[in-house]
């Protein structure tokens, strides 16, 4: 398995950093996960989009899915049109873009992408990838997920806050890819619904996470700080999501 950055800033993207994005690749399957503004474009330069197999996104808030318009129009409107790409999605997600498309369930924007619904405790299989999902501590319906190819296994906490049953996809995976959108020292109650640095090393420490990879942090929180934050509760080394690296599993 691979994992190529495609953003990694939380809440709004930078000059040099697109909002959340990765490409998760095993053998010939390549997935695009979350598409925050700025990662249609960062996809492109790392892959031909006709060897896309499908997408994934966690969450209706605009820095996770506001980049499947710009998929959308090349997709439907550009010299390589692509039709039925599964996207797999919690509900509120295909709701809001066809509201926002002005379009139908059965209209153009359906026609591009193949709509499934996922939520608490689904599966799936993407290629050479299989996917479970849990519920996410956040506002709206959230998913977490864990891929796995069979021998490795990435976890990717979405955007949550610590609570819930989530943890469980994070059991025993050798990266787990999570957010830390509150950074090293936030204040109580700052954000019930997002992880601290320190939480995210605790978690990855209480489920045996061989790897941990900080992702989501809002440009204007120091990620120096929030590395050293979660290396003090993880108690090993921890990684930074930097856009455009790219990562074996």
């Amino acid at each position: 398995m691979r994992l190529t950055i495609l953003g990694s800033s939380g809440t709004y993207p930078a000059p040099s950093n697109p909002a959340s994005g990765y490409l998760i690749e095993s053998g010939a399957t390549r997935v695009w996960c979350e598409a925050g503004p700025g990662t249609f474009a960062a996809l492109t330069r790392t892959l031909d989009w006709e060897f896309l197999d499908a997408v994934v996104v966690s969450h209706r808030h605009p820095d996770h899915c506001m980049d499947l318009v710009s998929a959308y129009h090349a997709f439907a409107y550009g010299p390589c049109s692509r039709r039925g790409i599964p996207l797999y999605a919690p509900d509120e997600v295909f709701e809001a873009f066809l509201s926002f498309l002005g379009q139908h369930a059965e209209g153009r924007f359906a026609r591009v992408f193949d709509l499934h619904t996922v939520r608490d405790g689904d599966e799936i299989a993407i290629g050479g990838l299989r996917v479970s999902f849990a519920e996410a501590d956040h506002p709206v319906p959230t998913v977490a997920s864990r891929w796995s190819d069979g021998q490795r296994a990435l976890a990717y906490s979405a955007d949550t806050g610590p609570k819930g049953d989530w943890p469980r996809l994070v059991r025993d995976a050798h990266l787990f890819l999570s957010e830390a959108s509150l950074g090293a020292d936030p204040p109580p109650g700052a954000a019930p619904h997002h992880l601290d640095a320190g939480e995210a090393g605790r978690i990855a420490r209480e489920q045996g996470a061989r790897r941990l990879m900080l992702t989501h942090i809002p440009p204007h929180i120091d990620p120096r700080l929030a590395v050293l934050a979660a290396e003090r509760t993880f108690d090993r080394p921890v990684a930074l999501a930097v856009p455009g690296a790219a990562h074996r599993i």
